[in-house]
């Protein structure tokens, strides 16, 4: 876990292309407090109704969650639904000019009718219908225009019509031409309109449908099957419950568990999986390092209702949970720490573990922990070369979250981290609180 630590910290933000089915999702509300006297169905009185882009979209937000800049390209019909997803975006700050509209084209709508927490059901207003030539060609010039800013292209497959077998070997070409990896999370029966891509991430039973074999030959030759019929580099499967496996040619497969705390809606998890394997592609971290990354962020998204994009805040926060075991972090894990303390009120206590142990030591560490549940205490060793026994000593109380070491100075990790108050132990036990100016000079 703490390798995974140092993989997150390597993160960085990317230019990523977004290629799908745009869609809106509409979420609905209420509570439900009898039923119909007209048929035996729940009553739902409506508390609140919002929308969000779904589909593509959902991959998105997701991305841009994750710190990527993120051009959108997909087509919407010239309807109220169509304008509204644009809306949406343009409110993320997300450009739009690569979202064109075909006149006759529907765009897809899905609304989720919620009651204390449960979705009661799932109403679709959509009409597939094939991409135009026209609009085709307008997709084909933008991405043309636009190529050379862009490091890794995420295609989000949702069936609609949009991404025909022309359009997508057309940009796959265009990528490989530029080597820029394809990330593609497909949809149907037929992975051949994906060959070439750098890596396919369908679910298992997508993953049995394509290979056109059946569940009795086995997730091995599931997964081999569709590395030939797509000259794919890898194939990921996503499996629920049962976590991720990776499949790369001449390669043993590899999978990952899941790490979730309760499952309550799968909604959109795949669109989560396929943003974090694209910052994986875009950071240059190995695959494995990813699909961990990924089956976390998974994690996190299924634990709450709905489609949800999970944050590096939220990520990092998680990725420490896991890793509480350990509280020590060196300057490589700051960027993970600076994440997890977004919205965090943290005190940083400086100490030199050659003034020792001290009964005034605990005492200023006891009166500091009490705190507020997003309180933090983090402890900076200002010292180089700490003594082992003692941060094991350190470790050990559970009133402290964090103790930073063989970091630049006070002053590098004041800067990065933000705390809202930063103390030193004086030699007369009693705290000094250290003004972020004095900090910097320190």
């Amino acid at each position: 876990m703490v390798k995974l630590l140092g993989s997150f910290s390597r993160l960085r933000p990317a230019k990523v292309l977004v290629l799908g089915d745009f869609m809106l999702d509409t979420y609905t509300t209420g509570r439900v407090q009898r039923i119909s006297p007209e048929a035996p169905v729940p009553i739902l009185h409506v508390q609140e109704s919002h929308d969000l882009p779904g589909g593509a979209g959902n991959v998105v937000l997701n991305l841009k969650a994750l710190g990527a800049d993120v051009i959108a390209v997909g087509r919407v019909g010239n309807d109220k639904e169509g304008d509204r997803i644009k809306t949406l975006l343009q409110e993320e700050g997300i450009k739009t000019e690569g979202i064109f509209t075909q006149n006759g084209v529907s765009t897809p709508l899905k609304n989720r009718l919620i009651a204390d927490a449960q979705q009661l059901i799932r109403v679709d207003q959509e009409c597939i219908s094939a991409l135009s030539e026209e609009v085709e060609k307008k997709v084909i010039d933008y991405i043309l225009s636009i190529i050379r800013q862009i490091e890794v292209i995420a295609i989000s497959d949702y069936a609609k019509g949009f991404l025909s077998k022309s359009l997508l070997q057309m940009v796959i070409n265009i990528a490989r031409e530029n080597e820029i990896p394809t990330i593609v999370d497909p949809k149907g029966e037929d992975f051949t309109k994906y060959r070439g891509a750098t890596l396919i991430k369908p679910n298992y039973k997508e993953a049995v449908a394509a290979s056109k074999l059946t569940i009795e030959a086995g997730l091995d030759a599931i997964g081999q099957a569709l590395l030939e019929q797509t000259a794919s580099e890898m194939i990921m499967v996503t499996r629920s419950e049962q976590g991720i496996s990776l499949f790369e040619k001449n390669r043993t497969r590899f999978d990952c568990p899941v790490k979730t705390r309760e499952v309550k809606d799968v909604t959109g998890a795949g669109d989560t999986v396929l943003a974090m394997t694209t910052m994986t592609f875009a950071s240059g971290l190995s695959l494995q390092e990813g699909l961990e990354l990924s089956n976390i962020a998974a994690g996190i998204a299924i634990e709450r209702l709905g489609c949800v994009r999970v944050s590096l805040s939220e990520l990092a926060e998680r990725l420490l949970e896991t890793n509480s075991s350990n509280k020590i972090f060196d300057e490589s894990h700051l960027f993970t720490l600076e994440q997890a303390l977004i919205n965090k009120k943290l005190t940083i206590l400086g100490i030199n573990t050659e003034d020792g142990v001290s009964s005034a030591l605990f005492s200023q560490i006891q009166k500091l922990s009490r705190r507020k549940g997003d309180d933090r205490l983090m402890i900076y060793l200002i010292d180089t070369d700490p003594d082992q026994d003692f941060l094991s000593l350190l470790s050990s109380l559970h009133e402290v979250d964090f103790i930073v070491i063989q970091s630049d100075s006070l002053a590098s990790l004041t800067e990065k981290i933000q705390p809202e108050k930063v103390v030193t132990l004086g030699k007369d036990g009693l705290l000094e609180e250290v003004s972020h100016t004095r900090a910097l000079l320190t």
